[in-house]
């Protein structure tokens, strides 16, 4: 099953995900961060990890993958 994973303490907050795919992210203005919202911390990466199971939810994030100015948003298939 793909994942998408993020490296949430290398988010700067810009926010393109939220605007490309806001169905999985959204903002935290408080930390300045984007929330990959569902994603459960993986204690031995600390990322932010979120299974998806259709091709439209793997469309969507990988817009949010392109737009990432900082690379810290993947998918693993």
């Amino acid at each position: 099953m793909p994942k998408i994973i993020q490296n949430y303490e290398g988010c700067i907050g810009c926010g393109s995900c939220a605007a490309v795919c806001p169905d999985f992210w959204d903002m935290d203005y408080d930390k300045v961060k984007a929330i990959l919202k569902g994603g459960k911390k993986n204690e031995q990466t600390k990322e932010y990890e979120l299974d998806v199971n259709t091709q439209e939810d793997i469309k969507c994030n990988q817009e949010a993958v392109d737009v990432c100015p900082v690379t810290v948003i993947k998918i693993i298939k």
